[in-house]
């Protein structure tokens, strides 16, 4: 019995580092934007600048990002926030594949929101 509780200890830190490293990705990049938005820019691809300014675009974005990383830390359906980091994480690096030089992390950062998809699962 006292086996399973450490285990679930384990994986409760392990959650905990995921949430934390994942939420300290977007908010990095959400507070960057605001510091030097022109070094961002020009991650979204021109058809999606095309909808709206990219100074709008680049700001609702940078909440966005912001609230999913308060989402990660929270811990709370920790599957649901995995979900969305781990499709938001998949939604930047095709639209920049050409910048695979620079993205090539966003890769492994997907990777960790899988993984704590996969740890969250028992929630659904």
């Amino acid at each position: 019995m006292a086996k399973k509780a450490k285990t679930c200890d384990h994986l409760d830190l392990a959650s905990f580092f995921l949430r934390v490293g994942l939420a300290t990705v977007f908010f990095y990049a959400a507070i960057a934007s605001f510091l030097q938005p022109l070094n961002w820019i020009g991650f979204f691809p021109a058809w999606v600048r095309s909808f709206m300014p990219a100074s709008i675009l680049l700001f609702g974005y940078s909440f966005y990002q912001l609230g999913l990383g308060l989402w990660l830390l929270s811990g709370k359906k920790a599957f649901y926030a995995a979900i969305l980091a781990g499709l938001t994480l998949v939604a930047i690096v095709i639209t920049n594949i050409a910048l695979l030089d620079i993205v090539f992390r966003d890769v492994a950062i997907l990777f960790a929101a899988v993984a704590l998809l996969f740890m969250h699962t028992r929630e659904k």
